[in-house]
């Protein structure tokens, strides 16, 4: 009896306006990395966002809409897939809406998508790919903002090695801008990197400030790349350091002792992919 009534809720829309609604609490729950460890699930706030990712294939759980927005044809499109796929959908007012995202201006569509990782040792790497290994990183908006510019250079791969903040908390998703459903993630240890490394015909990069090439002059071309980054108070550890083939450092002519770890990654990243694919770096999109 409990299975059918299970089965006869799926994808049912709901109108919810009231916070107590035990939904909207398990929802409100995902704020937390707990929760969203516990459930392999996270929130994308944004009717683009949603929509790319429907249109990547990611598994959507539950739909969530302003009332506002009912009746109209791109909301119901995306509603329509959702109740397709199994989902839920819920028709929320805007109280409900600034609860679930903790802001004042909240989106009016937002998304709970199943998570998504790869394991390192199954996925393929092509001779002209760039991958970027970020060691323990701990700022959510410089990890969301590794992976838009990783997505906009073409990177398809992010390994995140050790302790590394969660991709999927909501400041991480926001600074992605969407590119969360764009760029395959995978998890590793800096054992199991390396292990990956010594089989992978893959040249790793390192930035270090002991680096002994300028980033400009590492020949980035005939081979995968894989650009090793370090945490941002103690930078890359003596052991993954000494693993690297080539250890790269930014020239800095001002006072600044160093950068911030996604402008230094920034960097590395179009480097190479300026030498593997002649990308013009003047063509990326820096509009928004």
């Amino acid at each position: 009896m409990a299975e059918n009534h299970k089965r006869q809720r799926v994808g049912q829309v709901k109108e919810i306006t009231s916070l107590a609604n035990p939904v909207i609490k398990d929802i409100r729950a995902l704020a937390q990395k707990k929760r969203r460890d516990e459930t392999g699930t996270f929130l994308a706030e944004g009717r683009k966002l949603v929509i790319d990712a429907l249109e990547l294939g990611w598994q959507i759980r539950t739909l969530i809409y302003a009332k506002a927005l009912r009746g109209q044809p791109q909301v119901e499109a995306i509603a329509a897939k959702t109740v397709a796929r199994g989902g839920l959908v819920l028709e929320v007012s805007e109280k409900v809406l600034t609860a679930i995202t903790r802001r004042d201006n909240p989106q009016a569509v937002i998304g709970v998508f199943d998570q998504q990782y790869s394991p390192l040792d199954a996925a393929e790497m092509g001779a002209n790919d760039t991958w970027v290994a970020l060691d323990r990183v701990r700022d959510p908006g410089n990890l969301g903002t590794i992976v838009r510019t990783a997505d906009a250079a073409g990177v398809r791969r992010i390994v995140l090695v050790g302790e590394t903040v969660d991709p999927f908390s909501m400041e991480a998703v926001r600074a992605t801008m969407g590119s969360i459903f764009a760029v395959s993630l995978s998890r590793a240890s800096a054992a199991e990197l390396l292990a990956w490394h010594r089989t992978s015909g893959a040249q790793l990069v390192g930035s270090h400030l002991a680096g002994s090439s300028d980033y400009r002059s590492i020949d980035y071309a005939g081979r995968p790349q894989v650009l090793l980054m370090g945490n941002e108070q103690a930078g890359l550890p003596e052991g993954l350091a000494r693993a690297c083939d080539r250890l790269a450092r930014i020239p800095q002519a001002g006072r600044a002792d160093s950068l911030n770890l996604a402008i230094a990654t920034g960097l590395m990243i179009f480097e190479a992919r300026r030498h593997l694919l002649s990308l013009d770096v003047t063509e990326a999109d820096v509009s928004r």
